[in-house]
């Protein structure tokens, strides 16, 4: 199948739209965005339509580009992604992101389910009681990561050499890879792409690549989820994931 072919195909599975032709303002510039992304990077390594469009959804929500994200919440659920699967992976954003930014993601995504007759709130995915945040926080923390942070950080003044290696326990792992909704390999594949999106952060890059694979993701489906991500986050924080991560992914 040629490119362009490809590039209808995969238009049509995801948007049930025709791919870019010579309508509108700029079709040349749509043409080249949708060749790249749906003819080239969809069609390379072994993530499927659903999984792939996890990880655009969390792109897109890390870099708050909202109409691309609504867009790409509809595509995830015309890819068969269900609606607490999208939730997750937009909820899982916030202690990386802020609070703010992923308010802002959920506003956009809620919007796209309210169009398409989605009940919401959605169903509760919550797991963990207010007293045990820490504790089942660190039982999925551990088998990942150890005590990396809480060793980092020992030089911290006062409380806060404590307080910051357990707020992050509590929060990242306790309050949110211990939702339903989504199992652990793909929370951890999200999170390397998350990293990667933000930029700058190539020792969590590194780390997470060693926790993803300790999750039971492959080498090859992480660097699929990276590639895929590239047109979105753009080329150099590929290469800048990619560099990161050699040692992890060679």
């Amino acid at each position: 199948m040629e490119r362009k072919e490809r590039t209808a195909q995969k238009v049509e599975e995801l948007f049930h739209s025709p791919a870019a032709g010579k309508e509108g303002t700029d079709p040349e510039f749509m043409q080249i965005l949708q060749g790249y992304i749906f003819g080239d990077v969809c069609y390379t390594g072994s993530l499927d339509n659903r999984m792939r469009e996890l990880v655009t959804i969390t792109v897109l929500s890390v870099l708050s580009t909202l109409p691309q994200l609504e867009a790409h919440v509809q595509a995830g659920l015309n890819a068969g992604c269900t609606p607490v699967e999208i939730r997750e992976a937009v909820y899982q954003c916030a202690p990386f992101i802020g609070f703010p930014k992923t308010l802002n993601a959920i506003q956009a995504m809620n919007g796209v389910f309210t169009r398409n007759g989605i009940s919401l709130p959605l169903p509760e995915q919550g797991t963990v009681e207010e007293s045990r945040r820490f504790e089942e926080g660190l039982e999925l923390q551990a088998p990942l990561y150890g005590t990396e942070i809480a060793d980092k950080y020992t030089w911290l003044p006062g409380e806060f050499a404590q307080a910051v290696p357990r707020f992050l326990t509590q929060l990242c792992f306790g309050d949110f890879c211990t939702r339903k909704g989504l199992d652990g390999k793909t929370r951890e594949l999200l999170t390397v792409v998350m990293l990667a999106a933000l930029g700058g952060a190539d020792l969590q890059v590194k780390s997470h690549l060693e926790g993803a694979l300790k999750a039971g993701n492959t080498r090859e489906e992480l660097v699929c989820a990276l590639v895929h991500a590239s047109g979105y986050m753009g080329i150099p924080r590929l290469f800048n994931a990619l560099n990161a991560g050699r040692e992890v992914l060679a």
